[in-house]
């Protein structure tokens, strides 16, 4: 089913700056058990598993869209592609840079305005991975982090050797992409889950209070957790998804 201007109601969860969401609603709300997951920059969509199991256990319906992070239209139209595909009402979620791209994407992670760019809004509250030496350039445009740096910055609550295996299977993403403006922000007009990482280094917690407060999400903050929240705290990550499922099907209030 593809995304058409009054047939769609988006959530977002943002999960350290992003775990997005985006619903689709019919007059009388039928359960939602379709879960489509977006993954951020540095990373592919792996690091979704424990997520994805515990949502496969309790019956939903999940899709993990790989970005080809190649530019931000592209990253888009991976999003946009996979939503075509779900078969009824669907959540997306989404981590870090991805809440960019499922913003745009408007079925939001990063939640930046009309006119505005997640690097620009980065700028509001620095993070300590956007003051150290661990982003690199590849002559061709296309960043990563410092294999060595990785788990200080992206990863500290993930055991050593899990960490070196993301630092070395991780995907550069074009810097541009970092830049990409968004034209209509989807949580602007759809309800929005927050979840916040108290101890996020690559992207400043406050920048990600920020966010909530402005789109007026549901947050919940998750306390120790780093950037790869999603993947060390998948329980977490997993009754926040379940819990908006349950308010967007008329089950609960949030």
């Amino acid at each position: 089913m593809g995304i058409v201007s009054g047939m769609y109601r988006s959530l977002s969860i943002v999960l350290l700056l992003l775990i997005s969401r985006g619903l689709a609603a019919q007059n009388a709300q039928p359960r939602v058990r379709n879960i489509v997951l977006v993954h951020g920059a540095w990373a592919d969509g792996s690091g979704w598993k424990g997520v994805y199991d515990i949502l496969v256990r309790d019956g939903y319906n999940v899709t993990i869209v790989q970005e080809p992070l190649t530019s931000f239209q592209d990253d888009v139209a991976a999003v946009k592609r996979i939503l075509g595909l779900q078969d009824g009402p669907c959540i997306l979620v989404a981590h870090s840079y991805g809440g960019a791209v499922i913003t745009e994407a408007g079925t939001a992670a990063h939640m930046p305005d009309a006119g505005e760019s997640e690097a620009a809004d980065g700028k509001r509250f620095p993070s300590d991975l956007s003051k150290s030496t661990a982003i690199k350039t590849t002559p061709d445009g296309f960043t990563y982090l410092d294999p060595a740096q990785f788990h200080e910055y992206f990863a500290a609550d993930m055991p050593v050797k899990q960490a070196a295996f993301a630092a070395h299977s991780q995907v550069p993403i074009l810097a541009a992409n970092f830049s990409g403006v968004i034209t209509t922000p989807a949580w602007r007009s759809k309800p929005s889950w927050m979840l916040v990482a108290t101890k996020d280094r690559t992207i400043n917690p406050d920048l990600e209070r920020w966010y909530a407060a402005r789109a007026k999400s549901h947050k919940v903050e998750v306390t120790g957790a780093s950037h790869s929240v999603y993947v060390t705290r998948p329980k977490e990550v997993a009754a926040l998804i379940e819990a908006a499922a349950d308010s967007l099907s008329g089950r609960r209030q949030p």
